[in-house]
């Protein structure tokens, strides 16, 4: 039987919301172990002098915890 565990995690990048993803799902898999899924919940910006300065994304990371 298998138990899984979700949290949730904000990451930015200065590219595009794509790139964010990667960041986030990256940096998760070097902290927790057996990282299994991810749902974005959430996508907003960061506005500075009318220009788009920081795409952010809210993800629902999934992992799996082992005996």
């Amino acid at each position: 039987m298998s138990i899984a565990k979700v949290t949730e995690i904000i990451s930015g990048s200065s590219k595009s919301f794509d790139d964010a993803i990667e960041q986030g799902i990256k940096r998760a898999n070097e902290t927790l172990k057996n990282v299994s899924g991810a749902w974005v919940k959430d996508q907003n910006v960061v506005i500075e002098g009318g220009s788009v300065k920081e795409y952010r994304v809210t993800l629902k990371i999934t992992f799996v915890l082992t005996d």
